[in-house]
């Protein structure tokens, strides 16, 4: 079977620049292969650097972790990204939402009427040009989510965004950590 090939080149640890080494070492220190995303990522030091201090100050943030996986979902379907779509399959999960609920995010709902509120202001921030509606925003702070969370929120659709584009504008071919490399290496 032919793998398709990404446009910019998926570096490691012997074949990225200088600057990316440190970040791409530990990264593998945590166990596991390195994603495809990274390794693309690692073409500029400066984009990995960016990449990882944002990703890693919105993991230290309030919002909880499933609510991260339900934003980052929804946003992979709206935009069409299959590959963040194979790797949320599994930290979805991790995260403790199980497949009803996967299925919910990526139509912009859940279960939880909280996390639904949330996820509706998700989608107008991502379907409107301008401002979500005020009322959006209103209902998603009396249902409890705070300013802070609701800037969070906002980070994480641009983080989640960000990553899409990369993916796509690459043309980056899924990793071992989707769900579809998987089930093909076991088949």
């Amino acid at each position: 079977m032919k793998t398709k090939e990404s446009r910019f080149q998926v570096h490691d640890e012997l074949t990225a620049p200088e600057g990316s080494v440190p970040i791409l070492k530990g990264a593998l220190a945590g166990g596991g292969q390195l994603p495809n995303f990274i390794g693309v990522l690692a073409g500029s030091p400066a984009v990995l650097r960016a990449y990882a201090r944002f990703r890693s100050e919105l993991r230290h943030g309030t919002l909880p972790y499933a609510t991260q996986q339900r934003i980052a979902l929804a946003v992979a379907e709206h935009q069409g990204s299959e590959y963040a779509l194979s790797t949320l399959q599994r930290t979805a999960r991790d995260a403790g939402l199980g497949l009803d609920e996967i299925a919910l995010a990526r139509e912009f709902d859940s279960r939880d009427e909280r996390a639904s509120i949330l996820l509706r202001f998700v989608k107008a921030l991502l379907q409107n040009e301008g401002a979500p509606p005020r009322h959006l925003h209103e209902e998603a702070l009396e249902a409890g989510w705070t300013d802070e969370q609701m800037l969070e929120t906002v980070a994480h659709v641009a983080l989640a965004s960000f990553g899409n584009l990369v993916t796509r504008a690459g043309d980056v071919p899924l990793d071992g950590s989707s769900e579809t490399s998987r089930i093909l290496q076991a088949a």
